[in-house]
């Protein structure tokens, strides 16, 4: 990740925890059921893909998560327990994550970020 005036704490092992809050915060009006049905174990950006929630893709959530006001943000994989927690994350752009386009632990990257309660639009 680019230095900038960002200050970054990695945060290892902490995956696990942050993907089930991630569930816990945006896939709770599903039950146990509905979250199987769409292979949310496998992949949570399936609670978008199966238009379970609101979500913006590709260049309109890039643009979206520029230009929201970001104090702290922390990132997270699928398939990694590796996390970051940003801090002065008011310059933190696209470039600057760690994200790695089809490769296997770092293509599937989610970003949370203080204001986001009720859902990936809030």
């Amino acid at each position: 990740m680019k230095i900038k005036d960002l200050k970054i704490v990695e945060i290892p092992k902490w995956g696990q925890y942050l993907r089930q809050k991630w569930r816990e915060n945006f896939a709770s009006h599903l039950s146990k059921e509905e979250q199987n049905a769409i292979d949310m174990d496998s992949f949570l950006w399936h609670l978008c893909s199966w238009e379970k929630v609101i979500c913006l893709e590709k260049e309109k959530a890039i643009n979206a998560f520029e230009n929201k006001t970001k104090n702290k943000c922390t990132i997270f994989y699928q398939f990694t327990d590796e996390a970051y927690l940003v801090q002065n994350a008011k310059t933190i752009t696209f470039k600057d994550l760690p994200y790695e386009e089809n490769h296997i632990n770092y293509s599937d990257i989610f970003i949370l970020w203080i204001g986001i309660i009720n859902g990936p639009l809030s």
